[in-house]
């Protein structure tokens, strides 16, 4: 196993405590629209929009899928980005020693820009990937083997924290060492899959020892 030297994180429950909030919207939006799923929520996490609409939404009308897009933008547009605990200490810490560092998310641009300036968070990350910018999405792992290519490191020198099972998917096959946070599944529930899992980042000395 090479040695890390890259980070790679997913955003909503990983650096930021989102989750809750996209279940009840998300949740919200199944019951509104009679989508008959016992929890929508739980079926889109960590999925990109289009994947949602060509996924789950491809039955409805032009007009209540045009009604979702706009609701899903809206809702992004005004929601908190309440920090993970520890998430922001040790992103600090990652760059006061010379970690590269990247964000890999299934958000969309602008969604990330109102959250990365919120959170003081703009420009820190040495690579930014994007809904906006993979033609598959999660679990599929484009969004990480480009992440290590903007980078210009090989994935077995990546560490990806995760926290929906798509993610974790997407990080494992990309061939990176993956670690969950039990924000959204439970920690046995991501055993089963990751290298190691966490609750948050709060115990910084745990952590650091997942770099080794």
């Amino acid at each position: 196993m090479a040695k890390i030297s890259t980070v790679l994180f997913d955003f909503d429950g990983v650096i930021t405590n989102t989750e809750p909030l996209y279940d009840t919207f998300f949740d919200g939006i199944g019951e509104k629209y009679n989508l008959g799923y016992k929890s929508f929520a739980a079926m889109v996490k960590g999925v990109t929009m289009p994947n949602i609409v060509e996924k789950y939404l491809s039955h409805l009308s032009a007009n209540d899928l045009e009604s979702i897009i706009n609701e899903t933008e809206e809702f992004e547009k005004q929601m908190d980005f309440p920090p993970i605990a520890g998430a922001l200490e040790f992103i600090d810490y990652l760059k006061k020693n010379n970690y590269k560092i990247g964000l890999v998310t299934s958000s969309q641009d602008f969604k990330m820009k109102i959250a990365l300036d919120e959170l003081n968070l703009t420009g820190v990350f040495d690579t930014e990937v994007t809904a906006d910018r993979i033609t598959q999405g999660k679990p599929d792992p484009m969004c990480y083997l480009l992440a290590a290519k903007d980078l210009n490191v090989s994935p077995d020198e990546c560490i990806v924290f995760e926290d929906s099972f798509f993610g974790i998917q997407s990080g494992l096959d990309a061939g990176m060492k993956v670690v969950g946070l039990s924000t959204t599944n439970s920690d046995a529930d991501l055993r089963k899959m990751v290298n190691d899992v966490i609750p948050d980042f709060s115990d910084m000395q745990r952590v650091l020892k997942l770099l080794a």
